[in-house]
């Protein structure tokens, strides 16, 4: 398969890919059939993964898939039938299916409007306050909720909001 710049190994049949095998797509795809084959073809059971560490399980029919299911890399598997990701059921946009798209500008910064007060040195984890010199999760009610490990505080230094401001704004100290 020089001409194509991809790879196949497994079994021929009067010349052809037939019957079990892998056929690598070129090397730049870096994805890859593994199952059955029949006439040079995809066909049967056999299964495409795809270099991103995603896959499609299925059933091919003369190199085209009759059945099947994707599962993305991260385990979230793709079902046509009760697919709510990404739609209007999907809870990541809750705040604008109630209150609408906001206009450009200011970032929404969470769903609740108006924000809740986080307060002074700590950050809001989702589900509590974290405060970073204790390394304690407490609920909205203060109530004690758990010990951060190292993951889990490094997460919120970089992903969660602040109970104060900083600074980003113009600094002439960094310009040379």
């Amino acid at each position: 398969m020089e001409y194509t710049g991809s790879n196949y190994e497994g079994d021929f049949k009067n010349g052809r890919m037939e019957g079990q095998g892998e056929y690598q797509l070129p090397p730049s795809l870096e994805t890859k059939y593994v199952g059955e084959m029949k006439d040079g073809m995809f066909h049967g059971k056999g299964t495409l993964f795809f270099s991103n560490g995603s896959k499609y399980v299925g059933k091919w029919d003369k190199g085209i898939a009759v059945e099947g299911k994707y599962t993305f890399a991260d385990g979230l598997e793709y079902n046509t039938d009760d697919w709510e990701y990404c739609d209007e059921y999907d809870r990541r946009f809750y705040t604008e299916i109630c209150h609408g798209l906001k206009p450009a500008g200011r970032s929404q910064l969470t769903n609740r409007i108006p924000l809740r007060e986080i307060p002074d040195g700590c950050y809001d984890s989702g589900d509590g306050f974290y405060n970073p010199l204790t390394r304690v999760v407490v609920d909205y009610e203060h109530k004690f909720l758990r010990n951060a490990d190292d993951d889990e505080h490094d997460w919120i230094l970089k992903t969660c909001r602040k109970g104060w401001d900083e600074n980003v704004g113009y600094r002439p100290d960094l310009i040379k």
